[in-house]
């Protein structure tokens, strides 16, 4: 029997052996971290290390605050902004548009996914803003502009919020170099579910909520996730430039279109569009010949909702629900790549077909 393919780690990627391991030696020696006895001062340590080792692998200097994951460190950066305004662009992940709330600005993006920075530079001028902009999209993959971005946000008298939750440690030094705030995901990177980071340049950048996390966030730190949060961190991650560049090429040449294909684009991400073919069927082939993707779109209630991404980049309804993503992760090969092309090329073959 084949082996099931998965290709969808923009969602979730499986947990690594190491950060498993790390999480058991953080369960045999639980204790609080913020209990004064010998036991929890041995669990505070633990902790403090594993938090130096987050920042380190990506390159931060400033501060480390745990959450339960990007989510829950977007909605702290942007509830609790000491500045007057938000800005966010139209092409942000769900969760920003819930934390942001409706008084928040949103920037257009061009055809490209990109980010339009004549209107971002036009919304600023308005007063200093904290400005939420992706690392790369968790549809498209496409790549913003974060230091073009960061040098118009600081001239105004802003801030930036980077959405990191896609990016692999160690990856752009120059990106987070040029943020303010970073959120950070831990399941995206082999590390478990249920916890993340907030990157901080400056606490005086966020109002104090009281508790754990230096007074910014309540409850008992969640020592055994913070562990296998940096042993995964720790686990390398490849380029998959030569394996997207390979699906890329494969898609083009069987008759597929390849999304925001002149944008700079995330690796490890690629969506694509199946002509004629509805993403909702396409998944469920997928599925039966044993390969796992996800659609250009969140689903909800059983029924695809249109990509809020893909629309705001000038993509029909009708164009949008025939898109799906392919996300790879440390373990994908080349062999994989082509064994989805394959599954893909009889998909496409049997829309036609039923078409003509």
């Amino acid at each position: 029997m084949t082996a099931r393919l998965y290709l969808d780690h923009a969602a979730t990627s499986p947990l690594l052996p190491e950060a498993r391991a790390a999480m058991l030696e953080g369960m045999q020696a639980w204790a609080n971290p913020s209990s004064p006895h010998a036991e929890g001062r041995q669990a505070r340590a633990m902790l403090e290390r594993a938090r130096a080792s987050v920042g380190s692998a990506y390159g931060w200097t400033g501060e480390v605050l745990f959450t339960s994951g990007a989510s829950e460190s977007l909605a702290l950066a942007l509830g609790r902004t000491t500045l007057p305004r938000r800005l966010i662009t139209a092409v942000e992940h769900d969760a920003v548009f819930r934390a942001a709330g409706e008084g928040a600005g949103v920037v257009p993006v061009g055809s490209d996914g990109l980010v339009d920075m004549a209107a971002l530079e036009a919304m600023l001028a308005a007063g200093p803003a904290l400005v939420c902009v992706q690392w790369a999209n968790s549809e498209t993959g496409v790549r913003q502009p974060i230091a073009t971005v960061a040098e118009c946000v600081r001239a105004s008298g802003g801030r930036l919020l980077l959405d990191a939750a896609q990016m692999p440690a160690g990856r752009d030094a120059e990106a987070i170099a040029a943020a303010d705030l970073v959120a950070l995901s831990a399941h995206k990177r082999g590390g478990p579910p249920g916890i993340g980071a907030l990157l901080v340049r400056d606490l005086s950048l966020l109002h104090p909520s009281g508790g754990q996390e230096r007074g910014y966030r309540a409850g008992t730190e969640n020592l055994p996730a913070v562990l296998g949060y940096g042993a995964a961190l720790a686990v390398p991650e490849p380029s998959h430039a030569t394996l997207r560049a390979r699906l890329d090429d494969a898609i083009r040449r069987s008759g597929g279109q390849v999304v925001a294909d002149a944008a700079p684009r995330h690796a490890a991400i690629g969506s694509y569009r199946l002509p004629g073919k509805a993403a909702s069927a396409a998944l469920i082939r997928f599925d039966l010949a044993g390969i796992a993707v996800s659609a250009g779109s969140a689903c909800s209630s059983g029924s695809l909702k249109p990509s809020h991404v893909l629309g705001a980049m000038g993509w029909t309804v009708e164009a949008s629900r025939e898109v799906i993503r392919v996300s790879f992760g440390r373990s994908t090969t080349a062999d994989e790549v082509d064994r989805f092309v394959a599954a893909w090329r009889d998909i496409l073959g049997a829309a036609r077909l039923f078409a003509a």
